[in-house]
């Protein structure tokens, strides 16, 4: 099922630049996989644009698809078109675009479609694998709440009466529950309201939440689980852009452009850098500090070895696969 979108529609015309920042990503897949089977099955692109328009119940997806159908009919092309609204990954773009100029747009589709696939099971693994910790967190604070709003004054109260000599600990303790006891009422929404912002903050707010991503890759256990992650997308999506001819520079600053996590981001603009000026993929490693602990060193070899071979791609998409 589409999920109902923003009601509000933007005023249409071929000099507006179209923009889709409420898309959902379930309605960006299905545009994609849609505009992919539809192209498949021999209908023009004007036609496939109505139709996916009215599969849309998202008026603002419904006036996308239709401003993207005026477009098109004024003579842009597709990956001009889609670059406009601002729905699609940088690397997503590139094989439209390589699909337009060498005829094979059908099948460079495919391989979107595949990759979006592949993107959904990153994001399931890593949202599976945060789930437990975020649960034990939640329960842990929400226990400690509780006995420190209930329990702590009540045994403040029953020690302060028995007139003992008690640990420091106990009296740190005692002193919390009698100060929850009066101002709790305030503390602890206030405490909530703490936690909440914070965790919008770090995870939610497009501008800050790369410091929640760091965070993130400083655990180890969740960094291990983002670095397996990382580095099948690595593979993957540079291995599939060189294998549709994309050149490689440009496939690099695709993958930069769709990261989200800031270190890997860092290592990719490098290696953009390092290859446009000439450096083959092992000595850009090389020449990068700590690169092995985003890129394995086993993989930089293999990577290496099928630069050398002429294999590249072919290594890249199996390393992707791992």
């Amino acid at each position: 099922m589409i999920t109902e979108q923003e009601k509000k529609t933007e005023p249409s015309g071929f000099l507006h630049t179209l923009n889709a920042p409420l898309a959902s990503r379930k309605d960006k897949e299905f545009f994609v996989e849609n505009l992919s089977m539809l192209l498949a099955s021999g209908m023009d692109l004007m036609s496939v644009l109505v139709a996916i328009q009215e599969e849309f119940r998202s008026k603002h997806m419904k006036a996308i698809a239709a401003r993207m159908a005026e477009d098109i009919d004024s003579g842009l092309s597709l990956s001009d078109t889609l670059a406009k609204t601002k729905m699609l990954d940088p690397d997503v773009l590139s094989l439209v675009r390589i699909g337009e100029t060498s005829g094979k747009l059908d099948d460079n589709l495919k391989v979107i479609v595949e990759q979006q696939r592949k993107k959904r099971m990153f994001r399931s693994r890593l949202r599976s694998a945060m789930m437990y910790p975020v649960l034990i967190f939640i329960i842990t604070i929400t226990v400690g709440m509780v006995i420190a709003w209930f329990i702590l004054p009540r045994l403040a109260l029953v020690f302060g009466n028995l007139k003992l000599e008690l640990p420091w600990l106990t009296q740190w303790l005692i002193a919390l529950g009698e100060f929850l006891g009066r101002y709790g009422k305030v503390v602890v929404p206030l405490a909530i309201l703490v936690i909440a912002v914070v965790f919008y903050t770090l995870f939610a707010n497009s501008r800050t939440k790369f410091l929640g991503q760091y965070f993130l890759f400083s655990i180890p256990p969740i960094r291990k689980l983002i670095k397996e992650i990382e580095l099948a997308k690595f593979g993957y999506i540079l291995g599939t852009l060189l294998e549709s001819g994309v050149p490689v520079v440009d496939a690099i600053e695709s993958l930069e452009q769709a990261e989200e996590f800031p270190p890997y981001r860092k290592l990719y603009k490098h290696l953009k850098e390092s290859v446009e000026e000439g450096n083959s993929f092992q000595r850009s490693f090389a020449l990068y500090p700590h690169a092995k602990k985003y890129i394995p060193i086993s993989i930089q070899h293999l990577i290496a070895a099928g630069e050398q071979s002429g294999n590249l791609s072919q290594t890249l998409k199996h390393t992707g696969q791992q």
